[in-house]
């Protein structure tokens, strides 16, 4: 690797950085940042001096555009929790650019069931549309529960659920390859399992989305 390799890839980072930590909420400014700085490094390699700048703009056309289709794709989701409260659904950006969608357990499935309730179907069919508009994203689907029970009857508990999840988004067409699924039982809580309330904010299922390309 060269010298200026190494300072490219460094101003990479830095400006990932920088696009995060001035709007963690909007990924655009950082997908064509590091789309751009990347291209320019692929480039200069592939084409000397002239290269670095066709590797650049096309570089920053690719990480703008991933990163634009996430901002879109996390706006719908949000507004999609806003109009359904009911659902208890929430939505969040996190720092690497992930989509975070958070489901409570007993909306999505009866007790100590992992078939996906008819009356929640709908809002499933409403995620896929969103996941279908662009497919340069993986969708990781995570189960949790309480700690009511021993670790490995919650560990399959909470992968079935996961599994069911995903089995759904992808008779809802989304590409299978895209879909993975984790039971994770009792090991994640968001809130202590000494109560009720804190044990029904521990069971849900969680999916993140992330960008691939």
């Amino acid at each position: 690797m060269t010298n200026s390799v190494r300072v490219m890839l460094v101003l990479c980072s830095l400006l990932a950085l920088s696009a995060c930590m001035n709007d963690p909420y909007s990924r655009t400014t950082t997908g064509t940042a590091i789309g751009a700085v990347a291209g320019g490094v692929l480039g200069h390699q592939l084409d000397g001096r002239h290269g670095r700048y066709y590797g650049a703009a096309a570089g920053a056309a690719l990480g703008g555009g991933i990163g634009y289709a996430m901002d879109q794709q996390a706006q719908q989701l949000q507004r999609m929790a806003q109009e359904n409260q009911r659902l208890g659904m929430e939505v969040s950006r996190l720092q690497d650019g992930s989509i975070q969608v958070n489901f409570p357990s007993e909306v999505l499935f009866g007790f100590d069931q992992a078939d996906v309730k008819p009356e929640f179907r709908p809002a499933l069919d409403e995620v896929s549309r969103i996941l279908n508009q662009d497919p340069r994203s993986q969708v990781l689907v995570v189960g949790h529960t309480d700690n009511v029970g021993s670790d490995a009857y919650n560990r399959d508990l909470s992968q079935r659920r996961a599994q069911s999840v995903v089995s759904y988004l992808s008779l809802r067409g989304v590409a299978p390859q895209r879909l993975s699924a984790q039971g994770r039982s009792f090991h994640e809580p968001r809130a202590s399992n000494a109560t009720p309330e804190g044990r029904a904010l521990n069971r849900r299922v969680e999916l993140f989305v992330r960008p691939t390309a």
